[in-house]
């Protein structure tokens, strides 16, 4: 007996699309500029320049699918950096007391921002802007002159590239040269791999993506709203903190400017990976490819030598805005389709 095909929904609508317009965009480029777009070492950079954006727009995914926002992420992510290298050269913290102070400042934040919006009520918007100022303004506390960090087993650590066998380019001077990623992009794969099976097969996971769909039918399911909301922000925060300190593995320096945009290239990441503004489809295997679509747009950009730092800002703006009005589109026919059968089953 022939079952009938289960139709795609709509996160995994999005979710190709976004997919096949990256490998569309990174091929043309390919064909169009070659040079560095054919090095495999070019996409592997997509990933060990991105690996904390990867990790903090997760975070934001996370938040996103049950309806809420996060504008913090940026801000938490500088005072990690600056709060690591002043503990970890004054204060001798070391890198798994640097990890651990990583870690306790992005859930410190999460829980903050996560009852007041849950518990308290109070507009995700407004939470996180006083949360991105309060983050940088205890930056600056910290310390206000830009740090390199001296701890030599830190610094130790973030050398450490892992080499691709079998991939890799040919140098100029006929060198074979094998690919390599940081540590940092491990971590953000692995950060994937565990979001995608918390929002797929979790209760919390089900919880967010009924929230965000409809908060009225949500309660009427007998979900904890409240509960399911503060998690959320407690894992985005957790997550800013991880981001953070991959972000220093990467930098290996702390400054008050540091991640400025950061949650606006996340949300940017996730819209354009498939997560609507309004909660309730998402997914952060397409968060991942929203990353890597904004690096290649980057290096478009960077190819087509259009001077100024505008241009990156110009061109992220007209993809937002082009995936905006896809989903919106998409979305609005599939629902007329739907409406259509249920009338004719009616």
């Amino acid at each position: 007996m022939i079952k009938n095909r289960e139709p795609l929904t709509d996160a995994n609508l999005l979710l190709a699309i976004t997919v096949c317009i990256f490998a569309v965009m990174y091929i043309s480029s390919i064909a169009a500029f070659g040079g560095g777009f054919t090095r495999s070492q070019q996409f592997f950079n997509l990933f060990n320049e991105n690996a904390a954006l990867i990790i903090i727009s997760c975070g934001l995914s996370v938040v996103m699918v049950g309806g809420g926002i996060d504008i913090s992420a940026g801000g938490v992510t500088a005072l990690v950096c600056m709060s690591c290298v002043v503990c970890m050269d004054d204060l001798g913290f070391g890198v798994f007391g640097s990890l651990l102070l990583a870690l306790t400042i992005g859930l410190a934040f999460g829980a903050l921002q996560g009852f007041l919006v849950s518990y308290l009520e109070v507009q995700p918007f407004i939470v996180t802007l006083a949360g991105m100022f309060l983050a940088r303004g205890v930056t600056t506390m910290v310390e206000v002159k830009p740090r390199s960090v001296q701890d030599e087993m830190f610094n130790a650590l973030r050398k450490i590239e892992i080499t691709i066998p079998g991939i890799g380019y040919q140098a100029r001077n006929g060198n074979y040269i094998d690919a390599t990623i940081e540590v940092g992009v491990i971590i953000a794969l692995l950060v994937v791999v565990g979001i995608f099976c918390i929002l797929k097969w979790t209760r919390i996971g089900r919880n967010l993506y009924a929230i965000g769909g409809n908060i009225q039918s949500a309660l009427m399911l007998g979900i904890d709203v409240k509960r399911t909301k503060f998690y959320s922000y407690l894992l985005c925060g957790f997550l800013s903190g991880i981001g953070g300190y991959v972000y220093l593995m990467h930098t290996g320096s702390g400054s008050v400017t540091q991640a400025t945009g950061a949650e606006m290239k996340a949300i940017a990441s996730s819209i354009i990976g498939g997560t609507l503004l309004t909660g309730g489809v998402g997914n952060v295997i397409g968060t991942l490819f929203g990353v890597l679509s904004l690096g290649t747009i980057n290096n478009i950009v960077i190819a087509l030598r259009l001077i100024g730092p505008w241009w990156q800002g110009i061109t992220t703006g007209i993809m937002l805005c082009f995936f905006i009005v896809l989903q919106s589109l998409i979305l609005r026919y599939r629902g007329m389709l739907r409406f259509s059968r249920i009338k004719k089953i009616s």
